[in-house]
């Protein structure tokens, strides 16, 4: 529902249509003799409408029945269907809905299932809707210059995104190029940027109140009213553009003077004559009270932001996370960790935390894991028995192999890693691979910046400001190496670490003609989600060496979001 709100409004859905109902799993009471069905391709969904027609057929009904899949229609769907001996009574149809505009620079494919199916699940069906969405890009936009990437699903997503291109024979062929690059990362090479904090204003709006399809909904205690408010966050919002990338310690700075200029924009009207108080009515004060009301609202969400981090120690989290990072005191971040889980603070948090302890330290010594898993569910219920199993099978929380050297098995993995000839062979030794390795990549790249002194905020001058000056997003620093090398010349190593599935592939219609401005624009596909702090981080590093980044996810993404796919029962 969220992605129709943002291109149709209920007067133009609702048109000669009786009612809109949500799929559910009661049949809709309704006397209409037309259903239409507008639905994701999931089974569980399919076996609710087969419920509804079935239904219908026990009390004699008769109705046509419609069901309109999107982005998609999927085999398994229609089998189902038929398993339910509903098949022959609908007609399928899709939407080809890929892509939704949620500001000037994201476009989001809200597929939030996608991270669960792809990564956990191996089901390699959405595979197809994201080479079906460069290539619809690439038709308005004319052929890129070059192509990078990183990552399994990346490297199939640019393969078959190629095939479909040579069977269109080039939509945007003969067009000027207006996008110099795209570069497409799998979430998976790097799960700690989305397990950290956010910091900047608009990731702790998306932490705090969950921003949905662009927009979130301000309850009574930001609104300082007893309704709620749901407000549209994008560029138009000129108090939101200028402090959504900022650090949240400077965001109440600028509030405050923002008020008072506006405060003093008001009081011009004072000494005007009669022809200027009309000028001012007829030309300003619309804006103004516009930006009177949204200054009031982020103001209000500051203040909820801050009531609510105070509630639950955030300093103190975002010290045991900096030390995680670092490699410091571990002994004491797992006791914070292990304090988390007994005083009950949050399910959620507290799989945040462990998950990023096991990450950063390559799993965890199994004493700690046994004895974390244990608290956890007595704390937290033991249902969650499954949740671990999905998060070990990711990756997030593993277990050192016992009386194995790390460096033993990284050895091993590298040796089948760069034998080329054994890609079979690396597949099943996946698990041995999924090894996060982020100590030795961290120092490669230099993640965790050394400052003398004080890191400032307020003027960063590099990525680390979205987690405090604390490291730099993995994901940026990969992306910004790999355009400054054109490819990945000198990160071997990096790539070894991150267990490959890269390429660097130039188009030679895209290069011969590079039109200078276009160079300049990267697409940054994020396949399995994108966090704000990433955003934030790319458009300052897009600033500061003048590129224009455009950013296509297959959904917008938070720790919580993550985590909460490995913890949700799949039908």
């Amino acid at each position: 529902m969220s992605p129709l709100d943002r291109i149709a409004s209920v007067s133009i859905l609702k048109h000669e249509v009786d009612k809109l109902y949500k799929v559910d799993t009661r049949p809709a009471p309704s006397s209409s003799d037309q259903f239409c069905f507008l639905v994701r391709p999931r089974l569980r969904t399919m076996r609710h409408i087969a419920d509804i027609v079935n239904a219908d057929k026990m009390s004699g009904r008769s109705r046509k029945y419609k069901i309109i899949f999107s982005p998609q229609k999927f085999y398994a769907c229609e089998m189902v269907l038929e398993e339910e001996g509903v098949f022959g009574d609908v007609t399928c149809d899709e939407w080809s809905f890929y892509l939704l505009p949620l500001d000037e620079d994201i476009i989001s494919m809200e597929l939030p299932e996608f991270f669960r199916d792809y990564f956990l699940e191996g089901d390699h069906r959405w595979i197809n809707t994201i080479a079906r969405a460069l290539q619809l890009l690439n038709s308005l936009y004319g052929p890129f210059g070059r192509a990078y990437g990183i990552g399994r699903c990346a490297k199939m997503s640019y393969e078959l995104w190629r095939d479909l291109e040579e069977e269109s024979e080039g939509d945007g062929q003969g067009r000027t190029p207006e996008i110099g690059n795209v570069f497409l990362m799998d979430r998976d090479m790097d799960y700690v940027t989305a397990l950290c904090s956010q910091v900047v204003y608009e990731g702790l709006v998306d932490d705090t109140f969950r921003i949905k399809c662009g927009s979130v909904d301000f309850g009574p205690d930001v609104t300082s009213s007893d309704k709620s408010i749901k407000v549209l966050l994008n560029a138009q919002d000129k108090v939101f553009s200028q402090i959504r990338n900022e650090h949240f310690s400077s965001v109440f700075g600028f509030l405050s003077q923002k008020s008072r200029n506006l405060q003093a924009q008001y009081d011009r009207r004072r000494g005007m004559d009669i022809k200027q108080m009309k000028n001012f009515v007829s030309q300003e004060l619309k804006g103004l009270k516009q930006e009177h009301r949204l200054l009031s609202l982020h103001i209000g969400a500051c203040e909820s932001i801050m009531k609510k981090k105070t509630k639950q120690d955030f300093q103190e989290m975002i010290k045991a996370e900096h030390s995680l990072l670092d490699g410091f005191d571990i002994r004491e971040s797992t006791s914070f960790i292990e304090e988390h889980i007994n005083r009950q603070v949050s399910p959620i948090e507290s799989l945040r935390l462990m998950c990023l302890l096991s990450i950063t330290e390559n799993g965890l010594v199994p004493k700690d894991y046994r004895s974390l898993k244990t608290q956890y569910l007595q704390s937290y219920g033991p249902e969650h028995l499954l949740t671990f199993h999905n998060l070990k099978r990711m990756g997030l929380l593993t277990e050192q192999a016992a009386g194995e050297t790390l460096t033993a098995v990284e050895s091993r993995v590298s040796k089948l890693v760069t034998d080329r000839a054994a890609g079979k062979i690396t597949d099943a030794f996946n698990s041995l691979a999924k090894k996060s390795n982020f100590r030795a990549i961290s120092k490669k790249l230099g993640l965790i910046p050394r400052v003398d002194g004080e890191y400032d905020l307020k003027i960063p001058h590099d990525m680390a400001y979205v987690f405090s000056g604390a490291y730099i997003p993995l994901s940026c620093k990969i992306i910004e190496q790999v355009l400054e090398r054109r490819g990945w010349q000198g990160l071997e190593e990096v790539v070894r670490l991150l267990n490959g599935n890269e390429f660097s592939v130039s188009d030679s219609a895209g290069e011969d003609n590079p039109a200078g401005d276009a160079q300049r624009v990267i697409l940054a596909v994020f396949l399995g989600g994108c966090t704000f702090s990433e955003i934030a981080a790319l458009r300052f590093l897009g600033k500061e060496r003048g590129f224009k980044f455009i950013f296509l996810t297959t959904a917008i993404t938070n720790s919580a979001r993550m985590l909460e796919a490995m913890i949700e029962a799949k039908a």
